[in-house]
């Protein structure tokens, strides 16, 4: 039973590609686990099994899921979790959405053998805008995009990062663009991909879902909606050609028109660059070792008190 892994940078309708394939008779997508690359900075490969099951216990996403902690190797932990809830749910295939593994995608193959990747991509100008509209903004992550400047950064090494790994692994590109202006072909594309055959209820998913669970997911209680974001309409146009002159190269790559071919801008755009480049790496840096430490524990009583 192959996993199905969703990747795309977040805001890039990786929620609604989710919710389409989760309403599959057959395949179950939990919410973000967020906990795979915790596990595996504690554990590695060979867990030790009563620190690995400790650990297991104390995440409240297993507990908001209803699973109870296996017993095993990192891989067979991994499975036995997501297997148990597919189950529970009464499928037989499951998968994982969590934008967050974007920067971590060394560890899935780990944690999931022979999964299939389905990478979705969207503008990074609206991917941007929508960032910037949310509600919930992201606890202390020094990975975290915090403007504009800074999302073009991650977006463009988030998706040269994933188009990477897609060489070496099955993989299929899909545009956000194209989900939402044609749902069911390009639905058909995904389950043709993942070997399984394309239900009409997938496009009916939006009857299935509490907008009320996902603040800053609204529309997933209607159906596709094109548009949702336009920079051209919503975006200063300092913002887009700032966007436009670290990522720009990737923009035409994807064959989205750009509205600054040739921008300026170019210090700052190097600065930024520079800045989220040093940021990121002091981050990935700290991240493993401060998750082998106690403060990892100390972080899941506080998530669950919260």
């Amino acid at each position: 039973m192959s996993a199905v892994v969703v990747l795309g940078v977040s805001r890039s309708g990786t929620t609604l590609l989710k919710a389409m394939l989760d309403a599959h008779s057959k395949l179950a997508i939990p919410t973000e686990s967020y906990f795979v690359p915790q596990l595996w900075d504690r554990h590695g490969e060979r867990p030790n099994r009563d620190e690995l099951l400790e650990d297991l216990s104390r995440l409240e996403r297993i507990r908001q899921w209803g699973v109870e902690p296996p017993e095993p190797t990192f891989a067979e932990a991994i499975d036995a979790i997501y297997r148990s809830y597919a189950e529970g749910h009464g499928k037989s295939r499951y998968g994982d959405k969590t934008p967050l593994y974007m920067q971590r995608l060394d560890v899935l193959p780990r944690a999931f053998p022979e999964a299939r990747y389905v990478h979705i991509v969207r503008d990074g100008r609206d991917a941007s805008l929508s960032m910037l509209a949310m509600r919930r903004k992201p606890r202390f992550n020094l990975s975290r995009p915090r403007g504009v400047g800074d999302f073009a950064c991650a977006w463009q090494r988030e998706i040269r990062d994933a188009r990477r790994f897609g060489l070496t692994h099955p993989y299929l590109e899909l545009r956000y663009e194209d989900l939402v202006a044609e749902p069911e072909a390009r639905l058909r594309d995904v389950c043709e991909f993942l070997g399984l055959d394309f239900e009409p209820g997938m496009l009916e998913y939006h009857r299935r879902e509490d907008p009320a669970l996902y603040a800053d997911h609204p529309r997933l209680a209607q159906p596709p909606v094109r548009d949702a974001r336009s920079w051209r309409k919503e975006m200063h146009d300092e913002d887009a050609e700032l966007f436009e002159a670290i990522a720009g190269d990737l923009l035409t790559e994807l064959g989205y028109e750009r509205a600054h071919p040739a921008p300026g801008r170019s210090a700052r755009a190097a600065a930024e660059r520079a800045a989220y480049t040093a940021r990121l790496g002091v981050w990935r840096t700290a991240l493993p070792l401060v998750r082998k430490s106690p403060a990892w524990r100390l972080r899941q009583v506080y998530i669950r008190r919260g």
